[in-house]
Protein backbone atom coordinates (compact mmCIF):
# COMPACT_ATOMS: atom_id res chain seq x y z
CA UNK A 1 0.00 0.00 0.00
CA UNK A 2 1.26 3.44 -0.48
CA UNK A 3 -0.05 7.06 -0.17
CA UNK A 4 -0.50 9.05 -3.09
CA UNK A 5 0.91 12.71 -3.17
CA UNK A 6 -2.43 14.58 -4.71
CA UNK A 7 0.48 17.63 -5.55
CA UNK A 8 2.38 15.24 -8.31
CA UNK A 9 -0.26 13.14 -9.07
CA UNK A 10 -1.34 13.15 -12.92
CA UNK A 11 -4.42 12.90 -12.28
CA UNK A 12 -4.46 15.99 -9.53
CA UNK A 13 -7.04 17.95 -12.07
CA UNK A 14 -8.93 15.31 -12.58
CA UNK A 15 -9.50 13.80 -9.41
CA UNK A 16 -10.50 17.88 -8.14
CA UNK A 17 -13.08 18.29 -10.60
CA UNK A 18 -15.22 15.14 -10.46
CA UNK A 19 -14.56 14.43 -6.11
CA UNK A 20 -16.81 17.94 -6.26
CA UNK A 21 -19.62 16.18 -8.17
CA UNK A 22 -22.54 15.21 -6.47
CA UNK A 23 -22.35 11.84 -8.58
CA UNK A 24 -18.94 11.32 -10.12
CA UNK A 25 -20.01 7.73 -11.21
CA UNK A 26 -19.83 6.29 -14.23
CA UNK A 27 -20.95 3.05 -15.55
CA UNK A 28 -20.85 0.69 -17.95
CA UNK A 29 -21.85 -2.83 -19.30
CA UNK A 30 -20.12 -5.07 -21.34
CA UNK A 31 -21.21 -8.39 -23.29
CA UNK A 32 -17.99 -10.82 -22.54
CA UNK A 33 -17.72 -14.86 -23.99
CA UNK A 34 -18.20 -16.89 -20.71
CA UNK A 35 -17.51 -20.30 -23.05
CA UNK A 36 -14.52 -22.00 -22.04
CA UNK A 37 -14.93 -20.54 -18.16
CA UNK A 38 -18.03 -22.20 -17.89
CA UNK A 39 -16.47 -25.18 -19.53
CA UNK A 40 -13.30 -24.77 -17.27
CA UNK A 41 -15.66 -25.19 -14.40
CA UNK A 42 -17.93 -28.34 -15.64
CA UNK A 43 -14.87 -30.30 -16.63
CA UNK A 44 -13.15 -29.86 -12.99
CA UNK A 45 -16.49 -30.22 -10.83
CA UNK A 46 -15.95 -26.58 -9.62
CA UNK A 47 -18.28 -23.79 -9.59
CA UNK A 48 -18.63 -21.36 -12.93
CA UNK A 49 -19.96 -18.60 -10.11
CA UNK A 50 -16.21 -19.43 -8.15
CA UNK A 51 -14.78 -19.56 -11.72
CA UNK A 52 -15.96 -15.95 -13.14
CA UNK A 53 -15.03 -14.27 -9.65
CA UNK A 54 -11.95 -15.24 -9.47
CA UNK A 55 -10.88 -14.23 -13.10
CA UNK A 56 -12.48 -11.27 -12.01
CA UNK A 57 -10.67 -10.54 -8.90
CA UNK A 58 -7.35 -11.71 -11.03
CA UNK A 59 -8.38 -9.24 -13.62
CA UNK A 60 -9.11 -6.40 -10.83
CA UNK A 61 -5.52 -7.07 -9.08
CA UNK A 62 -4.01 -6.55 -12.83
CA UNK A 63 -5.64 -2.74 -13.51
CA UNK A 64 -3.51 -0.71 -11.04
CA UNK A 65 -6.66 2.11 -10.80
CA UNK A 66 -9.17 -0.16 -9.74
CA UNK A 67 -7.02 -0.23 -6.52
CA UNK A 68 -7.18 3.25 -6.00
CA UNK A 69 -9.06 4.51 -2.53
CA UNK A 70 -9.64 7.34 -0.87
CA UNK A 71 -9.12 6.53 2.85
CA UNK A 72 -9.60 9.16 5.84
CA UNK A 73 -9.32 12.30 3.47
CA UNK A 74 -5.81 9.93 1.66
CA UNK A 75 -5.51 8.57 -1.65
CA UNK A 76 -4.07 5.78 -1.46
CA UNK A 77 -3.09 2.52 -3.68
CA UNK A 78 -3.12 -0.83 -2.63
CA UNK A 79 -0.82 -3.54 -3.76
CA UNK A 80 -3.78 -6.22 -3.77
CA UNK A 81 -8.00 -5.77 -3.19
CA UNK A 82 -10.07 -8.46 -2.40
CA UNK A 83 -14.02 -9.45 -2.66
CA UNK A 84 -17.19 -8.40 -0.96
CA UNK A 85 -19.94 -10.35 -2.82
CA UNK A 86 -23.42 -10.39 -2.23
CA UNK A 87 -24.42 -14.16 -1.40
CA UNK A 88 -28.15 -15.07 -1.38
CA UNK A 89 -29.60 -16.93 1.21
CA UNK A 90 -32.74 -19.59 1.23
CA UNK A 91 -35.02 -16.97 2.51
CA UNK A 92 -34.30 -14.22 -0.30
CA UNK A 93 -32.49 -11.53 1.73
CA UNK A 94 -28.57 -11.97 1.51
CA UNK A 95 -25.38 -11.11 3.51
CA UNK A 96 -22.42 -8.90 2.53
CA UNK A 97 -19.01 -10.91 1.81
CA UNK A 98 -15.67 -10.49 2.58
CA UNK A 99 -13.02 -13.30 0.63
CA UNK A 100 -9.32 -12.54 0.82
CA UNK A 101 -8.03 -12.89 -3.02
CA UNK A 102 -5.37 -15.00 -3.73
CA UNK A 103 -4.18 -16.57 -7.30
CA UNK A 104 -4.49 -20.14 -6.47
CA UNK A 105 -8.27 -20.94 -7.55
CA UNK A 106 -8.60 -23.67 -5.23
CA UNK A 107 -7.61 -21.61 -2.26
CA UNK A 108 -9.85 -18.69 -3.21
CA UNK A 109 -12.63 -21.02 -4.10
CA UNK A 110 -12.52 -22.47 -0.07
CA UNK A 111 -12.06 -19.11 1.18
CA UNK A 112 -15.52 -18.22 -0.88
CA UNK A 113 -16.91 -21.53 0.38
CA UNK A 114 -16.28 -20.46 4.02
CA UNK A 115 -17.89 -16.98 3.52
CA UNK A 116 -21.34 -18.84 1.89
CA UNK A 117 -21.26 -21.21 4.49
CA UNK A 118 -21.20 -18.21 7.11
CA UNK A 119 -23.51 -16.18 5.76
CA UNK A 120 -26.53 -18.74 5.25
CA UNK A 121 -26.21 -19.68 9.08
CA UNK A 122 -26.63 -16.54 10.15
CA UNK A 123 -28.66 -13.04 9.65
CA UNK A 124 -25.80 -10.96 9.86
CA UNK A 125 -26.30 -7.93 6.78
CA UNK A 126 -22.01 -7.68 6.88
CA UNK A 127 -18.72 -9.70 7.11
CA UNK A 128 -16.92 -9.85 9.88
CA UNK A 129 -13.75 -7.99 8.20
CA UNK A 130 -14.61 -4.87 6.35
CA UNK A 131 -12.25 -2.31 4.69
CA UNK A 132 -12.06 -0.61 1.51
CA UNK A 133 -9.08 -2.77 0.14
CA UNK A 134 -12.64 -4.66 -2.05
CA UNK A 135 -14.54 -4.80 -5.15
CA UNK A 136 -17.99 -4.83 -4.17
CA UNK A 137 -20.07 -7.36 -6.46
CA UNK A 138 -23.43 -8.54 -7.18
CA UNK A 139 -24.64 -11.64 -8.73
CA UNK A 140 -27.97 -11.14 -10.83
CA UNK A 141 -28.50 -14.58 -12.31
CA UNK A 142 -32.38 -13.85 -12.70
CA UNK A 143 -31.53 -11.44 -15.33
CA UNK A 144 -30.14 -10.25 -18.85
CA UNK A 145 -29.43 -6.61 -18.48
CA UNK A 146 -28.52 -4.26 -20.78
CA UNK A 147 -27.98 -1.29 -18.16
CA UNK A 148 -27.07 -0.92 -14.20
CA UNK A 149 -26.90 1.55 -11.57
CA UNK A 150 -25.08 0.69 -8.27
CA UNK A 151 -26.13 2.62 -5.09
CA UNK A 152 -23.31 4.85 -3.90
CA UNK A 153 -22.32 6.41 -0.40
CA UNK A 154 -21.03 10.07 -1.36
CA UNK A 155 -18.98 11.47 -4.32
CA UNK A 156 -16.07 10.11 -2.19
CA UNK A 157 -17.20 6.46 -2.50
CA UNK A 158 -14.06 5.03 -3.87
CA UNK A 159 -15.57 1.02 -4.04
CA UNK A 160 -15.88 0.25 -7.79
CA UNK A 161 -18.69 -2.00 -8.00
CA UNK A 162 -19.56 -4.83 -10.54
CA UNK A 163 -22.67 -7.00 -10.98
CA UNK A 164 -23.02 -10.11 -13.19
CA UNK A 165 -25.92 -10.80 -15.09
CA UNK A 166 -27.80 -13.87 -16.40
CA UNK A 167 -25.58 -15.95 -19.03
CA UNK A 168 -27.48 -16.55 -22.51
CA UNK A 169 -26.58 -18.00 -25.17
CA UNK A 170 -25.83 -16.78 -28.23
CA UNK A 171 -24.87 -18.84 -31.30
CA UNK A 172 -23.55 -21.58 -29.56
CA UNK A 173 -21.63 -19.28 -27.60
CA UNK A 174 -21.93 -18.55 -23.61
CA UNK A 175 -22.00 -14.56 -23.17
CA UNK A 176 -22.37 -12.77 -19.86
CA UNK A 177 -23.42 -9.04 -19.42
CA UNK A 178 -21.22 -7.36 -17.13
CA UNK A 179 -21.36 -3.86 -15.25
CA UNK A 180 -18.50 -2.13 -13.99
CA UNK A 181 -19.77 1.19 -12.09
CA UNK A 182 -16.60 3.54 -10.97
CA UNK A 183 -15.49 7.27 -9.53
CA UNK A 184 -14.55 8.89 -12.29
CA UNK A 185 -12.09 10.63 -9.76
CA UNK A 186 -10.25 7.44 -9.82
CA UNK A 187 -11.29 5.27 -12.89
CA UNK A 188 -11.14 6.53 -16.78
CA UNK A 189 -12.67 4.23 -19.58
CA UNK A 190 -9.23 3.77 -20.06
CA UNK A 191 -8.81 1.71 -16.95
CA UNK A 192 -12.41 0.42 -17.77
CA UNK A 193 -11.17 -0.89 -21.37
CA UNK A 194 -7.90 -2.47 -19.36
CA UNK A 195 -10.23 -4.21 -16.91
CA UNK A 196 -12.64 -5.78 -19.46
CA UNK A 197 -9.38 -6.94 -21.57
CA UNK A 198 -8.06 -8.44 -18.75
CA UNK A 199 -11.04 -10.53 -17.21
CA UNK A 200 -11.65 -11.53 -21.02
CA UNK A 201 -8.11 -12.83 -20.86
CA UNK A 202 -9.15 -14.69 -17.64
CA UNK A 203 -12.22 -16.05 -18.61
CA UNK A 204 -10.65 -18.46 -21.70
CA UNK A 205 -7.79 -19.58 -19.58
Amino acid sequence: MKIIDLNSWNRKEIYEHFIGLTDPFVAVVVELDVTKAYETAEASHSSFFSKYLHATMQAVNQTPNLKIRLVDDQIVAYDTVHISVTIPRPDHTFGFSFVEFSDDFKLFTHRLNAEKERIINSSNLFPLQTSLDVIYCSALPWINFSSHKEPFNSSKDSVPKIAFGKYFEHNGRKKMNISLNVNHAFVDGYHMGQFFESLQHYLDL
